[in-house]
């Protein structure tokens, strides 16, 4: 019998986000087809939720990139936008953060609209490494190509196939997209950016990884600048519910009603999110949650229900996989509670 060589192999690790029979009753109808409970129903399910969550103490704020060490840990808010534009928010929604890894499934977004579909998968990829985030040895298994990009390689790659022919055209091209998702211009937090710059050494070697492969042109230095660049970008919890409600709406952002990206663009994305977003966890997300989501080191999460709307929670404690703790048991409750999940359809 020929057996995978040892360090392929991955290690054993407890199941990410265990079952809570009582969050749904036997007789509770969850359906993730037609739209969004009224809003009443919608305000007292966020209501109920950010009471159950806020005072959870597990976890750990990412200490890391010092800038993000000095995230309070009590910090929590929840945000649901559907996607005809209605807000819904709770506790710290409206405090601004780095948006970090959940940048990469927009900038995605953006380069599959410019590239297409076929070139983007082929270029990039869509499977899940089954490894850490930020790992080295998922590039080297996989003869120096990327498997998705919503890992950190995946995500460096596809920032280096941004449109434009200096640094500056290619970081106008990102700002202007991810704004577009929001509805109004973002700003750049200055500070995350040097404290992030002066430690990604990881992200530095992996660019250059991925050039020694011939799977990036541009230099190595500049992708990850402007990889770096991106992630620190502020966002509040609403912002990333508007975000995930664009995709969610088929590309057109419900506040703006700008069309941001095509609606074969946004299933794309949904599609790599459902097995990517969450890294190695993915598959326990998909399997509790129902629902495409990616989460960020600074204690982001945005999901989304295609056709009704996303909800996002900002919490900075994280688990061992990069995931906010809050955020993912707030996510899971809402997600039975408010029908979100999208294989617990039933025929109305």
């Amino acid at each position: 019998m020929t057996t995978l060589p040892e360090q392929t192999l991955l290690p054993e690790h407890p199941t990410a986000f265990p079952s809570e029979p009582d969050l749904v009753h036997p007789d509770t109808r969850v359906v993730s087809t037609g739209r969004l409970p009224d809003a009443d129903h919608v305000r007292e399910m966020l209501s109920e939720t950010y009471e159950r969550y806020r005072h959870v103490q597990d976890g750990a704020v990412a200490d890391y990139i010092p800038a993000l060490a000095e995230a309070d840990s009590s910090w929590f808010g929840l945000s649901l936008t559907s996607a005809n534009g209605h807000r819904f928010s709770f506790g710290d929604a409206q405090l601004k953060f780095s948006i970090q890894s959940i940048s990469k499934a927009f900038v995605y977004a953006l380069v599959v609209q410019e590239l297409g579909h076929e070139e983007v998968r082929e270029r990039i990829g869509v499977n899940n490494t089954g490894l850490p985030f930020n790992s080295v040895m998922a590039i080297e298994l996989n003869g120096g190509r990327t498997m998705n990009p919503l890992v950190n390689a995946g995500a460096i790659a596809t920032t280096s196939l941004v449109p434009g022919k200096t640094w500056d055209e290619k970081w106008d091209f990102i700002h202007a997209g991810l704004s577009n998702f929001v509805g109004h211009p973002l700003e750049i937090d200055e500070r995350v950016y040097e404290s992030e710059m002066k430690t990604n050494t990881r992200n530095r070697s992996i660019a250059r990884l991925l050039e020694s492969y011939g799977h990036i042109s541009l230099d190595p230095t500049q992708v990850t600048e402007l990889y770096t660049r991106q992630c620190s970008l502020l966002v509040t919890a609403e912002d990333l519910a508007t975000m995930g409600a664009t995709l969610a709406d088929g590309g057109e952002c419900p506040i703006s009603g700008v069309d941001v990206v095509d609606p074969s663009v946004s299933r794309d994305v949904l599609s790599v999110m459902a097995t990517n977003g969450m890294y190695e966890a993915s598959g326990d997300w998909l399997f509790e949650v129902g629902m495409p989501g990616k989460s960020g080191v600074s204690g982001g999460i945005v999901t989304i229900a295609p056709g009704k709307g996303s909800l996002a929670t900002f919490s900075p404690p994280l688990d061992a996989a990069g995931n906010s703790v809050r955020g993912i048991r707030a996510t899971r409750h809402l997600s039975n509670k408010l029908g979100l999940n999208m294989f617990a359809s039933t025929v109305q």
